[in-house]
């Protein structure tokens, strides 16, 4: 389903800014994106070894570019948090879903051609499953530095190679947890709580914020919507100051 991607990612994604992005974005980026870069990261350099001499027979697919971007796993991880401000769960969950792509579709080993794109999407239909907030398709693409369009057409065909099984239950989110904190282990980070955990707090605290934000719009709301009442009121009654009583005359 689909084909190569003819074009390549922005090539200065980690120093360009996304206009519209939350600006509650300067917060420490959480653990999970260590693992989960790291475990990619692995893998990665794992299924190139093993395809670097039949380069020319792998399948192609519609997450595939032409080069790698010229941003890291790590980095474009860290992007996707500043700016969409999204709950780590569903960094996590997101690795849920390639993983179960990839169990799906063995020919389809994940390389420095499709992990970006990969990530992209599968993180942003974990926002959507998973967070109240989130950002539409548009602001998804800046972020990853594809096109509206393609990123649509990517959502559409990983959607499709799950079946739209999309439910990530507790055992296996707990599951996914221990495996990225073996990754971590591997990569020589330090593990200081579980990481289940830090992702609950981590997402918590962002809760948190959500809602302080938008107890602070509908504040602003209020007394603009207040203000809008009493100027209409006002001209109101401007205007049946100014105009002349209606009579009638006599016949």
């Amino acid at each position: 389903m689909g084909k190569v991607h003819e074009g390549d990612m922005e090539v200065h994604l980690a120093e360009e800014t996304v206009p519209g992005a939350s600006d509650a974005t300067e917060r420490e980026a959480p653990r999970v994106l260590l693992a989960l870069a790291a475990a990619l990261e692995r893998l990665v350099g794992r299924n190139e070894r093993c395809l670097k001499d039949i380069s020319e027979h792998r399948k192609m697919t519609i997450y595939h570019g032409l080069r790698p971007p010229n941003i890291s796993v790590l980095k474009y991880l860290e992007r996707m948090h500043k700016y969409s401000n999204c709950s780590p769960s569903c960094f996590v969950v997101g690795f849920v879903y390639i993983d179960h792509l990839l169990h799906k579709q063995p020919d389809v080993p994940i390389i420095s051609l499709n992990v970006h794109r990969l990530l992209i999407t599968s993180v942003m239909v974990a926002t959507k499953l998973l967070d109240d907030v989130h950002y539409n398709n548009a602001f998804y693409a800046r972020v990853g530095g594809i096109s509206n369009a393609e990123l649509n057409a990517l959502e559409i065909d990983f959607l499709f190679r799950l079946d739209f099984r999309l439910q990530v239950t507790s055992n296996m989110f707990e599951g996914y947890c221990s495996h990225l904190e073996k990754e971590m282990m591997l990569a020589g980070q330090r593990l200081e709580k579980p990481l289940s955990k830090a992702v609950d707090i981590a997402s918590e605290e962002i809760a948190q914020e959500k809602q302080r934000l938008s107890e602070d719009i509908q504040r602003k709301l209020r007394l603009v919507m207040n203000h809008s009442a009493v100027t209409y009121a006002n001209s109101r009654n401007l205007q049946s100051l100014v105009s002349p009583p209606s009579s009638s005359l006599a016949s």
